[in-house]
């Protein structure tokens, strides 16, 4: 699924796709923000496949406790369903206890199922320097299909420093995808795709962003599109 840039469209409303399928490549599913996910996924016969994503309230997002996995387990069953995102720190046992096992065995019920795995990571307060973004990304990327890795950036430099990285996972032959959250990086989610950087995301409607940042979706379909065009015309 991931061979190119995959623009996907963040909801958790899966009755929202119909909007999306202008500007997207594929939706990212919010389970841990749905109402009723396990149905909505059910009576799902959309277009877009999907990226189901179940965020570890340790992580950012709203899921609690083990049975997250469940979830996704059964998710990873539906035609529809081309990716599950793992947080690395649960792969790496880096995460509350039971997280490892449990992530583990996902990882390999996706595998079986021809569903790819992104690996990621959130940091919600700083960006690291290049040698250590380089480092998380191979580790991401070697536990994923695709390692993840989104930052938070506070001053221009910190941009900066999540392009190098990119451009250094991708020069490797990694596969990951990159961005900073935040206004001072806010841009990189345009411009890591011209470096290598495998997905994008955006909301669905704008009111309903899932990250700090974020572009509405036509608006990052229009920057990506035109750079990367731009780029390769060169």
């Amino acid at each position: 699924m991931f061979d190119e840039f995959v623009l996907t469209a963040s909801t958790a409303d899966l009755s929202e796709e119909p909007q999306a399928r202008e500007h997207a490549d594929a939706a990212e599913f919010r389970m841990d923000l749905a109402n009723g996910p396990l149905a909505q996924l059910d009576a799902y016969d959309g277009d877009l496949p999907l990226l189901v994503t179940n965020r570890a309230s340790w992580e950012g997002g709203e899921a609690e406790g083990l049975g997250r996995y469940d979830a996704l387990s059964t998710a990873i069953s539906h035609d529809a369903v081309a990716a599950v995102d793992i947080e690395l720190a649960a792969l790496r046992g880096n995460a509350p206890e039971g997280e490892r096992s449990h992530a583990t065995a996902l990882r390999e019920t996706a595998r079986d199922a021809g569903v790819d795995v992104v690996a990621s990571v959130h940091d919600f307060e700083s960006t690291p320097e290049v040698d250590a973004l380089v480092a998380l990304l191979a580790e991401a990327a070697s536990e994923g299909d695709v390692g993840k890795l989104a930052t938070t950036a506070t001053a221009p430099a910190d941009a900066l420093a999540m392009i190098e990285a990119t451009h250094e996972a991708t020069a490797a032959g990694r596969r990951v995808a990159t961005m900073c959250m935040g206004e001072p990086g806010r841009h990189t989610r345009a411009v890591t795709p011209v470096y290598g950087s495998k997905i994008g995301y955006a909301p669905v409607d704008p009111a309903n962003a899932t990250a700090p940042g974020q572009y509405p979706l036509a608006t990052l379909r229009r920057l990506v599109d035109d750079l990367r065009d731009g780029d390769a015309s060169e």
